[in-house]
């Protein structure tokens, strides 16, 4: 006997209640959902067109998007929506075809939405004015219901609705470096959300709001457990635990990955190899997969880090990345599962340039990979620098899907207290022309699939998620989740929309907050480029915790862990040679970018000491001296963050005290450490040029032995 609607309603409007966090200070753990009451006009705008809601048939998904229309149309104008069983005026319907008479009646033309997607429109029905929020399937209509309530919460117009909207990309995925002991790899934000310990008997009800986060930006995927693997993560009592989190998740549409480490047969399964080419070994995977879904019927699949910093990989018996990618293609297919194999490589074999070596280990084995596996591509050749050009491996494979793999934490940007917004990267890498097809081919559309015509296509970003309670760390840094999340569903989306988007239901719609506040966002990230990384020099931060400036680091066990190796500074001047006069890596990309890289006269100076190695007295474009220009660059980060500091103490009547504080003090935190970042650098650097400061630029205060001498072994993140 099925549940009455009405009481089915109540139920709803319950678990609404109930999911919601207590009414504490505004301290950041709603995010962007915050739903908080509109003004007085706006509030006359919209509740007539928001009178009632109406549902159909029930199913897990669908509860959710009701409970999350409830709950933000209560929070946001007031009164809480009656449930009705008939359209009335102002009425919100929403639904699939399926689910919906109402919503099969209206013969919209659902094609527009895809298998994902969705429709809002306003319509008549009998008469009374209504919204439908309408998809082909149930996870459509929540992205819709989040979609709309976004509409008011930015107090854009609901009353003449036709809007359709579908991802571009199919794997929106988040990748979590958690541990199983809650140490998260590059974590700034706390221990790991997932509490191993305590799963699977206890769900947090903070998994679901996670799930409702990543909803609300179409996320579909994440990978529970770090890229440098624990084989633990694959044994009964752990495949326990992630299914009691993939349950908590599936409503949300949210499937579960797991990074499988290579040579987990080994280590849990008692093999004397993990040669992916050996029956047993192949025999044993089956078994496990197997198994995982009998715990996880739609387990999404294996990410996995494969003969990179260390770790085991099929390289280890002299085969390819192909051969184990393969191996697991073959024991997921069965069930739909699916391979992301990380590009992210450099052998033991130390090459000449560690940039060149994802592009010459992955091209030659295009159109060799099997079709449920896609190769996860960083969107630069090192290892998320605050700026790098874009990976000369998109474009470079047509018969093999790449995922770009983008770094929402911010393990070179400052961590957690430094102000980056990370949508301007995304942004540049995104828009960048591979030529590989003639201009236009656009690194966007290589990951949509267009450029090539290929199906599997996915955007990964490396979660910046953890147990404090702005989930982030710090408050601007829930913007690099909410860019990544809005990027992954439309990689053609503006950095600069966006933002004012996830400002608007941050903090405030006032339009004497807004700019200002969206200005300082859009520049920031230059700002960090500048005082640590300047015209393209990159990996200069401090070793292995990547804290504060290094450029002085020198030997270990790898040259290419140091920052000596990238800068290569010496008296004779700066900067890597990647021209074919150097190591050659500009012959990676299409000759037409190429081109641009090598010519000192076309290359844009963000990327020149990243392709040319040049001397002391080298003409910048601004005329000045390169020494010159560098000084300048460095001085003007750290004037930007001074800037920044001034632009937010001057919005204090637009934000919460407990929200402003906190952004308040990380600015301080960040001016001080960016004017670290530039004397120490200015006084390494000097013992190159032995050139004076140009004029009006105050020298370090420190001398550089006093810079060197700083140590902070217990650095967050490692």
């Amino acid at each position: 006997m099925g549940v009455p609607t009405f009481l089915r309603g109540l139920i709803i409007l319950f678990a609404a209640v109930l999911c919601a966090p207590a009414a504490y200070a505004e301290d950041g753990y709603d995010l962007w959902l915050r739903y908080r009451p509109v003004e007085a006009q706006a509030q006359a705008r919209y509740q007539p067109l928001a009178t009632a809601l109406v549902a159909g048939t029930p199913s897990p998904t669908l509860d959710a998007a009701q409970a999350e229309l409830t709950r933000g149309l209560a929070g946001l104008l007031g009164a809480t929506p009656p449930v009705a069983s008939a359209v009335r005026e102002g009425a919100v319907v929403f639904g699939t075809p399926k689910s919906s008479a109402v919503v099969a009646g209206l013969k919209l033309p659902l094609e527009k939405a895809g298998p994902e997607g969705y429709l809002i429109r306003s319509v008549r029905i009998d008469g009374a004015r209504a919204t439908v929020i309408a998809a082909n399937s149930d996870i459509g209509v929540l992205y819709g219901a989040f979609a709309y309530l976004r509409l008011i919460q930015t107090r854009q117009p609901i009353d003449a609705l036709d809007i359709a909207s579908a991802p571009k990309v199919a794997l929106r995925m988040l990748n979590h470096w958690d541990n199983l002991d809650r140490t998260v790899e590059r974590g700034y934000s706390g221990q790991s959300i997932w509490d191993w310990h305590k799963l699977p008997d206890w769900k947090d009800p903070r998994y679901t709001d996670y799930a409702r986060a990543n909803a609300s930006l179409g996320i579909n995927a994440t990978t529970l457990n770090n890229v440098n693997a624990n084989a633990l993560s694959l044994t009964p009592m752990y495949l326990e635990k992630a299914a009691a989190l993939a349950d908590v998740f599936r409503p949300y549409g949210i499937k579960v990955y797991l990074t499988a480490r290579f040579s987990a047969p080994i280590e849990i399964g008692g093999l004397k190899t993990a040669d992916p080419l050996d029956p047993q070994v192949r025999a044993w995977w089956k078994a496990k997969a197997d198994e995982i879904y009998r715990y996880i019927p739609d387990f999404g699949g294996f990410t996995v880090k494969a003969n990179s910093e260390g770790q085991p990989g099929p390289q280890d018996y002299k085969r390819t990345h192909a051969d184990g990618a393969n191996m697991m293609a073959e024991v997921l297919a069965p069930h739909g599962g699916e391979v992301i194999w990380r590009a992210f490589v450099y052998s033991h074999e130390q090459p000449d340039d560690r940039a060149k070596q994802a592009y010459d280990e992955f091209v030659p084995l295009d159109g060799k990979f099997a079709s449920n596996v896609i190769v996860q591509v960083k969107n630069g050749a090192i290892d998320f620098q605050p700026r790098e050009p874009f990976h000369p491996l998109f474009g470079a494979t047509p018969k093999t899907p790449l995922a770009m793999e983008f770094q929402i934490t911010k393990e070179y940007l400052g961590f957690a207290t430094h102000l980056a917004y990370l949508g301007t990267m995304y942004e540049e890498t995104l828009t960048a022309d591979t030529w590989r097809r003639g201009k236009g081919s656009t690194v966007a559309k290589v990951i949509d699939g267009s450029l090539f015509g290929q199906k599997r296509t996915g955007m990964v970003g490396v979660a910046n998620i953890g147990t404090d309670r702005n989930w982030s760390g710090s408050d601007f840094d829930q913007a690099n989740w909410y860019v990544f999340g809005r990027m992954a569903w439309d990689p053609y989306l503006s950095a600069r929309d966006i933002a004012d988007e996830w400002a608007r239901q941050t903090f405030s719609n006032d339009a004497a907050f807004l700019k200002p506040t969206v200005d300082m966002m859009m520049g920031s990230r230059e700002a960090v480029v500048d005082y640590m990384t300047p015209l393209g020099l990159h990996h200069l931060m401090a070793r292995s915790h990547h804290y504060g400036p290094g450029p002085w680091v020198a030997g270990g066990e790898r040259a290419d862990w140091t920052s000596v190796y990238y800068h290569r500074a010496d008296k004779g001047g700066i900067g890597f040679d990647r021209t074919p006069t150097g190591s050659g890596a500009t012959r990676q990309y299409a000759p037409q970018v190429a081109a641009v890289f090598e010519d000192l006269k076309r290359i844009d100076e963000k990327d020149l000491l990243w392709f040319h190695h040049l001397p002391w007295d080298y003409r910048a474009r601004s005329g000045r001296t390169l020494w010159d220009e560098l000084v300048v660059r460095y001085t003007g980060g750290v004037a930007d963050v001074t800037a920044m500091r001034n632009t937010w103490a001057g919005l204090t009547p637009y934000v919460d005290s407990e929200r402003h504080a906190q952004v308040g003090a990380f600015l301080a935190i960040q001016e001080k450490e960016a004017q670290w970042w530039r004397d120490a650098s200015i006084a390494y650097f000097q013992t190159f040029s032995e050139r004076p400061l140009p004029a009006g630029y105050a020298p370090p205060p420190k001398p550089l032995s006093y810079y060197e001498a700083l140590s902070f072994p217990e650095a967050p993140g490692i």
